[in-house]
Order: C-alpha cells, then structure tokens, then sequence
C-alpha cells in the first residue's frame, strides 16, 4: 500500500487499465480507417496513450503502489470488439469509428474528473493527472472537428 487510500490507488490502477485500453482502441481505429489524416491523428493519440501509461505507471511505483498488468479491462476489450464489428457493417465507418473514439474520450474525461475529485492527491500526482485529462479534453474537441469535416 502507497501513500494514496486504497480507493484512490484502486481508481488509478484502473485508469491505467483505461489508458492500456485507449492506446490498442486507438490503434485499431487507425487499421480501420482509410483516411490519411484520420490514421496519423489515431496512430499520435495511441502514442500519446503510451506515454501516459508510462507516466502513470512511474507516478504509482514512486508513490509506493503496487501496479497492475498491462492487460487492460474486459470493458475496454468488448469496446474494441465492438469498433471492429461496427466498422464491418458501415459503409461510412470514419464516422462511426470517430463517434466511439468521441464515447471513449468522454469515458475517460468522466475517469480523471473521478479521481482529480480526491483532495488527497500529491502536487505531482494531481499535475500529471490535469496534464493528461487536458490533452484528452483537446483530444475531444479535435475528434469532433474532425468528424465536422468528413
């Protein structure tokens, strides 16, 4: 046990497992799609995603938490299951696929809220935390306009 509660530590183990799911949605958004523009923002999103990993995951060891495998959430495996069986069956995909990456973003817009809610937060903790939410909120906003232009 770190120094965060067991409530806390549990959210971000789980926002871990969120982020591990995010990058492989992104990642498959990218196989998914024909447009050139579409492919490369998915492609720099799953990136991003490992970079939060990364940061997460050295948050979590330097505060003392045990860390879960990098196996990601049943959750986010039938979301992805679901993205590949929606982009089969739509002649306009780059829509759908754009929708559910909107769905996600929010998801996870809703998961750093969560825990950015805790006042027990370290200064670093919560900085990485408010980083990452902001650049998915940027993520967001791109996804529609981006959506606005197909």
């Amino acid at each position: 046990m770190g120094i965060f509660s067991e409530n806390t530590e549990s959210k971000l183990n789980e926002l871990l497992e969120r982020t591990y799911d995010s990058e492989k949605g992104f990642k498959k958004a990218a196989e998914n799609v024909e447009n050139s523009q579409l492919k490369e923002f998915f492609n720099n999103k799953a990136l991003e995603r490992l970079t939060f990993r990364s940061e997460l995951r050295k948050e979590l060891k330097a505060n003392g938490c045990d860390i879960k495998e990098d196996s990601g959430s049943i959750k986010g495996a039938l979301h992805r299951t679901w993205m590949d069986t929606k982009a089969l069956f739509y002649n306009e995909n780059e829509e759908a696929i754009l929708e559910e990456v909107r769905n996600g973003e929010k998801a996870a817009l809703n998961d750093y809220d969560d825990i950015l809610a805790d006042n027990q937060l370290p200064p670093t903790t919560e900085n990485i935390l408010r980083t990452q939410r902001n650049t998915i909120q940027s993520s967001y906003n791109k996804a529609d306009y981006l959506e606005a232009i197909q």
